[in-house]
């Protein structure tokens, strides 16, 4: 809201007064400093806002600001009348220094914990010396830009290079030979510390010769942490992405309201391409089989689990997919073992009939799909503003069904090592394939 609200003001010189709850508080101030308009005015009620009646949200407005204790509506009056032209130009630095203070080890780590560079586990002192060891695994130029990002789409981006994507990939462990696949991710531009109240996370998933090269692991144990190159690259891209995107504090820039323990290590693994019946998903989205590259997806905040095919699969895949909030399509993370059953057995010789049938069979009735909060927040207003295929389906009667994912949203990947033929279906944006060769 300060975002829109100093736009207004700024470019359109519309008097205007962003308004809050105060669990925002601090997020407020860190957008105001980074927009250059530090004294913007703004006012704020209790949280939450979701559940209470009219009367409980008349009383808001006719009460104080919880911040400032002043009278709410007095604020409001202030704010569009008053002059905001002499506000300071407050903005926020895109960089941090390029070395500490001399310390010694134990102060040093201090000094990386209170300014809030690592998460919270031990890291690796960034050396100049062991930074050199990683620069020497890529022929990009300490000072080449890899990219930007930024926490969120209203905090402005920070635009960073080899040498702090090095930095950050010492800090989680990795062995230089990791780093072109670590320059891949941070290229993506996709947080892996996304600011979303609804605390979500990354998956990364890694296909191509680099797999066997680095010794990742895409069998047994992939998804969990049993392969150095899974864990530490997952790790490397949370560090880059809240170093590098100017901070993840918990009440600052990151507002994840239960969090998200995917975020640790962001559910880093290679696919199994040996035993999947079907294309690797890096040749899916149009890159040479021999290429090596790293998919990066979001969300990660509903999942849904299962065991094998029996008579009743259809009915069973049917249920689980119901169990993955709409508005974030399903990836099929597939043992080889269940992948070739659907293959063999059941004829979906390619992933795009699974998909098909998948988009097919995700229904629900049209007014329970618009119910749902977060759909209501996303997809209800592009359906009102005439967007197909949501206008069509908003159209549809109460109890049509309608589905509820767009079919070429919908990812299927193989792994595991064929211990059983258990499977996942997580709920999951797919925000791109970058490639890894680029930065060798």
């Amino acid at each position: 809201m300060s975002t829109h609200a100093i736009e207004l003001e700024t470019e359109y010189g519309v008097p205007t007064m962003a308004l809050h709850t105060d669990i925002f508080h601090n997020v407020v101030q860190s957008v105001r400093q980074v927009k250059g308009l530090a004294e913007a005015p703004h006012a704020f009620v209790p949280q939450p806002v979701m559940g209470k009646s009219a009367a409980q949200l008349r009383a808001y407005v006719d009460g104080d600001d919880p911040v400032t204790g002043r009278p709410f509506m007095q604020e409001i009056i202030e704010g569009l009348t008053q002059d905001q032209s002499a506000t300071s130009d407050g903005a926020l630095p895109r960089t941090t220094p390029r070395l500490c203070e001399p310390a010694n080890e134990e102060e040093l780590h201090q000094t990386f914990a209170d300014n809030h560079w690592t998460d919270y586990l031990p890291i690796i002192l960034p050396t100049e010396e062991r930074v050199a060891d990683m620069l020497a695994h890529t022929a990009g130029a300490a000072d080449t830009v890899v990219g930007r990002m930024q926490p969120t789409h209203n905090r402005g981006y920070w635009q960073y290079d080899v040498e702090k994507v090095a930095v950050n990939a010492v800090m989680a462990g990795c062995r230089p030979e990791y780093f072109p696949v670590v320059l891949a991710l941070a290229s993506s531009g996709v947080s892996a510390r996304g600011s979303t109240s609804s605390s979500a996370a990354a998956m990364v998933i890694i296909n191509g010769p680099v797999r066997a090269e680095i010794g990742l692991n895409s069998g047994i144990g992939a998804m969990g942490p049993y392969a150095h190159a899974n864990a530490t690259i997952g790790r490397a891209y949370g560090l880059l992405s809240q170093n590098l995107q100017g901070g993840s504090v918990a009440g600052t820039t990151f507002m994840g309201s239960q969090g998200n323990n995917y975020t640790y290590n962001s559910i880093t693994f290679a696919e199994n391409e040996e035993r999947s019946p079907w294309q690797p998903l890096h040749v899916q989205k149009g890159f040479a089989a021999e290429a090596s590259t790293v998919s990066v997806f979001y969300g990660l905040r509903s999942n849904s689990f299962c065991l094998g095919l029996r008579d009743y699969w259809r009915e069973h895949v049917r249920d689980m997919l119901l169990g993955i909030e709409p508005n974030t399509p399903p990836v099929f993370l597939l043992d080889p073992i269940t992948a070739r059953l659907f293959a063999e057995r059941e004829g979906f010789d390619t992933k795009e009939k699974l998909i098909h049938w998948a988009w097919q069979n995700a229904t629900m009735p049209s007014a329970r799909y618009f119910d749902l909060q977060l759909i209501q927040n996303y997809i209800y207003p592009r359906a009102t503003f005439g967007e197909e295929p949501f206008a069509a389906m908003l159209a549809a009667g109460d109890e049509e069904l309608i589905p509820m994912f767009r079919e070429a949203e919908i990812n299927i990947v193989t792994v595991g090592g064929e211990a059983n033929g258990y499977w996942h279906i997580h709920g999951a944006h797919y925000r791109g394939t970058f490639s890894v060769d680029d930065w060798r």
